[in-house]
């Protein structure tokens, strides 16, 4: 079973994933994709878990789950950082606190074709993977003991991917990550201060000066942050207030999937298909639809190693200005 351990200065919890340890691969350089026959292509469905959500055209009282002919795919993954059955048995070992590694993590796959980039996919198969994100966290938030479903993608080996076909995963947490945990604080304080959310905020002054802006449509911005950790990080934010993915409309997932094609296109171009991380932002189950938080979109490339300056001190040195990532982008004619 796996377990979650609090580190009793910082407040951070760590996964000691026991599972993981059955993984394809050995500790030592960057794992290189696996090779050979692949889990998830069309015809091995028997080498993953039953699945959980699929898309297949036509689906209705005849389609065959678990069988071929699908165009999208939901299932467990076979080697979980966090296991769905059991108990949190939260306790206290001196000092320290831990709970069982209780949550659930998932495997979406978000084509058939092995050899397609996400960014290869159209706009509508873009807005069925948003689809089944929105699906599998509304099935997950009923589950009292969850806090929270962060949603990811690592595309290349260099990103952590360990399998070339196209798909991103989700983790459901009985904690809230200390990242959306700073974001949601730190948005707090912004609105007693201001009364304003500070993502709305950050939409309109990007929106007015554009040096930073990328990309826009009806509903979506696409932007690099004023003070990005990574050169190139390129945020998607709703232009009006939205506090949780899971409430966003179909409509709103066809602009969406435009911003993000569009997003995923021009990096592509600009970097040579570099790997990614591709993040989802949103507030923690249990919370409402809070005032002062907004959910967003972080894809960060994975262009330089992270180092002993950062670790040891939390800054990052990045040696590229978002407003020259951003003019470069928007420039790129796709």
């Amino acid at each position: 079973m796996p377990e979650l351990r609090k580190d009793p200065i910082v407040g951070r919890w760590v996964i000691i994933a026991t599972e993981r340890t059955k993984r394809p691969h050995d500790f030592g350089s960057r794992p290189e994709p696996r090779r050979g026959l692949c889990p998830f292509c069309p015809g091995q469905e028997g080498m993953t878990p039953p699945e959980l959500y699929a898309l297949r055209p036509g689906d209705g009282p005849g389609a065959r789950a678990n069988a071929p002919g699908w165009r999208l795919r939901a299932f467990p993954n076979k080697f979980p950082a966090l296991r769905v059955e059991g108990e949190l048995d939260k306790a206290g070992d001196g000092i320290y606190d831990r709970m069982n590694g209780v949550g659930a993590h998932e495997v979406i796959v978000e084509t058939p074709e092995h050899n397609k980039r996400f960014s290869d996919l159209s706009e509508a198969d873009i807005a069925g993977v948003l689809g089944a994100y929105r699906h599998r966290m509304q099935d997950l938030s009923r589950d009292g003991r969850l806090k929270y479903v962060m949603i990811f993608k690592n595309h290349g080996s260099a990103a952590g991917a360990s399998l070339d076909h196209p798909h991103s995963q989700l983790i459901a947490l009985p904690v809230v990550p200390r990242v959306v945990s700073e974001e949601m604080k730190g948005a707090r304080k912004y609105w007693r201060l201001k009364e304003r959310c500070v993502f709305c905020d950050i939409v309109r002054q990007e929106l007015k000066e554009r040096v930073r802006l990328v990309y826009e449509n009806a509903s979506f911005i696409v932007c690099e942050p004023y003070a990005p950790k990574f050169p190139f990080e390129t945020w998607i934010l709703p232009r009006v207030h939205r506090a949780r993915f899971e409430h966003t409309s179909n409509e709103d997932f066809t602009l969406l999937a435009n911003a993000l094609k569009v997003a995923a296109t021009k990096l592509n171009v600009a970097l040579d298909d570099p790997p990614y991380n591709f993040i989802l932002h949103t507030t923690p189950f249990g919370e409402g639809d809070p005032d002062h938080y907004h959910w967003h979109v972080e894809i960060m490339p994975s262009l330089m190693q992270v180092a002993g300056f950062e670790w040891g001190s939390g800054f990052y040195i990045n040696p590229t200005p978002p407003e020259e990532a951003a003019k470069f982008l928007r420039e790129i004619d796709i």
